[in-house]
């Protein structure tokens, strides 16, 4: 087992690759601490882990409000003792983030909190428990749309707050790096997750997704996740700062 004995904290386990990355990293031996705002459904996870063999914790809580964030990191060390992994997967990208003139400030920093702020808080309490660990993984998820401008949607917000999460991972992997705390960002392209839904109710607009895979497909969260997998175990040992590509091509094209 790849991750045997080691703790991950995993936001946004709810669904889609959050809920995908709790089954995988159990499976690979790790417990699982997992936190979402949407109760109901990550429960559901914690079930799903649990029926699977797994051991997980599940904690609700919202990612952008401090003091939930440092009371799901306390709980999940009073349960196990330690942190070895934060996987920073919550976001979000609202079908109200559109053209910077015609977005709201209320939508802009609503996107802003979860996706940005929120990244920094999980870090800032967990990040000295991986200290305390003798170093660990720290894995954020940031997207293509904070690389590239893109064309098919305009998503002022979500395209600004990837890249930040893009310049906090550097920031934090230098930090840290003393530490033996690895820090690195992955940046999906689109992939088939609740966060597509909406855009894909319209056919023109997911058709428009699909001519520019040069692979023929849109991603999985499997194929996320497994890139993760690789960042959370100690054969990434040597990779820190790193900003990886997993689009099926579409910024090479």
């Amino acid at each position: 087992m790849r991750l045997r004995d080691k703790v991950a904290l995993i936001t946004g386990v709810a669904s889609g690759m959050g809920r995908q990355a709790a089954l995988t990293f159990s499976r690979e031996g790790a417990h699982i601490v997992g936190y979402d705002v949407s109760e109901a459904a990550g429960a559901e996870t914690e079930a799903i882990v649990r029926d699977a063999g797994g051991e997980m914790l599940f904690v609700r809580g919202d990612v952008s409000v401090e003091r939930d964030v440092a009371a799901v990191v306390q709980r999940g060390v009073e349960r196990y003792g330690r942190l070895d992994i934060l996987y920073n997967n919550a976001g979000i990208g609202p079908p109200a983030d559109g053209l910077a003139t015609e977005l709201s400030v209320e939508v802009f920093e609503h996107v802003m909190r979860v996706n940005v702020t929120g990244t920094f808080l999980c870090s800032k309490h967990a990040i000295p428990h991986l200290v305390r660990a003798g170093g660990g993984s720290v894995i954020n998820v940031a997207s293509i749309a904070g690389l590239v401008g893109g064309e098919v949607l305009p998503a002022t917000a979500y395209g600004t707050s990837k890249a930040a999460v893009i310049g906090l991972t550097k920031r934090l992997a230098v930090q840290f790096a003393p530490d033996k705390v690895r820090v690195n960002a992955v940046c999906p392209g689109p992939i088939d997750t609740p966060i597509l839904d909406p855009y894909f109710e319209d056919p023109e607009v997911k058709q428009r997704f699909f001519q520019r895979m040069p692979i023929g497909r849109i991603g999985v969260p499997d194929d996320v996740v497994n890139l993760c997998l690789y960042l959370a175990s100690d054969e990434s040992s040597f990779v820190t700062g790193s900003v990886i590509v997993i689009d099926g091509g579409i910024t090479a094209r």
